[in-house]
């Protein structure tokens, strides 16, 4: 059954993935979490494991993704950001009970304050959309130069110049387009021939 949903496009920083999860903002969106038990595999593949989420929590979730999209595209084009985001980020991140742990092997893990809350995987998301659009990590936000995509992302290469969201699905598709409208033009008979 969930063979039929569109794959995740996840990434490395968990809030900038965690909006991945509405693609094609600006052409034909993809909702990549339909349903409660897709938010859970999210979560699960993202390191935090819930036992079910209801339909209210899923929307809620959906409330945080919008809002962290919104504050994160604001920052990205130094806008003042949403009030209204601004709020819903903050609510979510000191809502829930999750705490960092160190693994055996040196690595952050975050344990949630029961394996049913998903108010506590929502608290995680927020403070790490709260740590990137406040300039507490290395890197800097910015949006993906895709017109049907715009997703906000969080550039950590070295150069910061990254302009696609995700090479190999929105890069691959814009340098496509170049190429077949490049290969057009050059089939095109020239005037007088």
């Amino acid at each position: 059954m969930r063979d039929r949903f569109p794959d995740f496009r996840l990434g490395s920083v968990l809030a900038t993935s965690f909006t991945a999860t509405l693609t094609e903002r600006c052409g034909n969106p993809v909702e990549r979490i339909p349903t409660p038990q897709r938010l859970v595999d999210w979560l699960a593949v993202n390191g935090l494991v819930v036992q079910f989420c209801t339909a209210a929590q899923l929307e809620r979730a959906r409330e945080l993704r919008e809002s962290v999209h919104a504050a994160a595209t604001a920052a990205a084009v130094h806008d003042a950001l949403p009030a209204q985001a601004v709020r819903v980020i903050n609510d979510c991140s000191v809502q829930g009970r999750a705490a960092a742990v160190l693994t055996p092997e040196g690595n952050r893990h975050w344990r949630l304050g029961s394996a049913s809350r998903v108010a506590d995987a929502l608290s995680v998301i927020a403070a790490d959309a709260i740590a990137i659009i406040a300039g507490e990590r290395d890197g800097r936000l910015a949006l993906c130069a895709s017109p049907t995509c715009r997703a906000a992302f969080f550039d950590t290469s070295r150069s910061r110049t990254r302009k696609w969201c995700d090479m190999n699905t929105c890069g691959n598709r814009e340098k496509k387009a170049r190429l077949h409208a490049r290969a057009a033009k050059q089939q095109r008979p020239r005037p007088g021939e």
